[in-house]
């Protein structure tokens, strides 16, 4: 009997992980896209919008 309740506090407690884990990554996934587009953002501003930059040469 004592196996069982093992067996059912785990599963519990791996519904739980899930259950969190779904609702941080989303939010993770967000922060991260967000981050992402800030530091595109600001190499554009740095490379080609800054007065006086000149845009790179390939």
């Amino acid at each position: 009997m004592e196996n069982l309740t093992y067996y059912i506090v785990f599963l519990l407690m791996l519904i739980i992980g899930v259950f969190v884990l779904k609702k941080v990554a989303g939010c993770m996934i967000k922060f991260v896209v967000t981050i992402v587009l800030i530091v595109v953002m600001a190499a554009l501003w740095y490379f080609f919008l800054r007065e006086g930059a000149t845009p790179p040469t390939l």
